[in-house]
């Protein structure tokens, strides 16, 4: 046992754990783990928990992960650079994510999905298997990604595809199969039951078309609340903000 490891975590002789990674009381981390330098695994976690699936293959977090107390990640899933997230959050198997993705408390990634860079989920989010994420999505607390077109079913799932930059807003349900289109938003409470086109604003039960997102305004009437990217620049790489700037004056 060395410092960087609690005298009460159980760490696997074949797990890779940098000796800078710190590993926090009674975490578990099993053996076919992979974590980045740099990381820390807080209290309570436990690393590559056996997958169901058969040849899942190792859990992978890449440099400068931040795993909060009482999380649990399968095998199976590979996590790009800066990937963090909150309290007991519970990640299956078969996930490729990119880079600074963020996982609010208590949200439930149900595995076999695929998620771009720098995507945002706030706390208790529900992310179907087979979903399909791009980049700089925003997702807030309670939003359900389903999957399963006649639930209770054991076989055909569809996953929903959301789209680089959408916002989904609290509460708001997208039904299987759908698609999010680039720039758009979901209002809160909205039931999606048909594709949402690009830079779209959809609201209600069922959700409908409330026109270009580009109308709503923010709060103090300075401009457009969307694109985002206009306006909200805080926490991402600086040369991505320099790109919004051009793209996004």
């Amino acid at each position: 046992m060395t410092d960087h490891i609690h005298p009460t975590a159980t760490v696997s002789e074949e797990a890779e754990v940098p000796e800078d990674v710190q590993v926090g009381p009674y975490t578990l981390i099993h053996g076919n783990v992979r974590v980045g330098v740099g990381s820390v695994i807080e209290s309570h976690c436990v690393l590559g928990h056996p997958s169901p699936t058969p040849n899942s293959g190792a859990l992978v977090l890449g440099p400068g992960a931040l795993i909060r107390s009482h999380s649990v990640f399968y095998e199976g899933s590979t996590f790009g650079e800066g990937l963090t997230t909150g309290h007991r959050v519970t990640v299956r198997e078969g996930i490729q994510a990119g880079s600074g993705l963020q996982i609010g408390t208590l949200c439930d990634f149900q595995g076999h999905a695929t998620i771009g860079d720098h995507v945002r989920t706030h706390s208790n989010v529900h992310i179907g298997q087979k979903s399909i994420i791009g980049s700089y999505v925003w997702i807030f607390p309670y939003v359900v990604l389903t999957n399963d077109p006649h639930p209770p079913s054991d076989g055909f799932l569809a996953g929903v595809t959301v789209e680089d930059y959408v916002v989904l807003a609290t509460m708001c349900t997208i039904l299987p199969g759908l698609n999010i289109g680039t720039r758009s938003v979901v209002a809160a409470h909205a039931l999606v039951t048909k594709n949402v086109l690009p830079d779209t604003l959809v609201a209600g039960v069922p959700a409908r078309s409330m026109g270009l997102a580009s109308r709503v305004m923010l709060g103090d009437d300075s401009g457009p609340a969307y694109p985002w990217m206009h306006h909200f620049h805080r926490g991402y790489p600086s040369a991505v903000v320099q790109r919004w700037l051009k793209e996004y004056p």
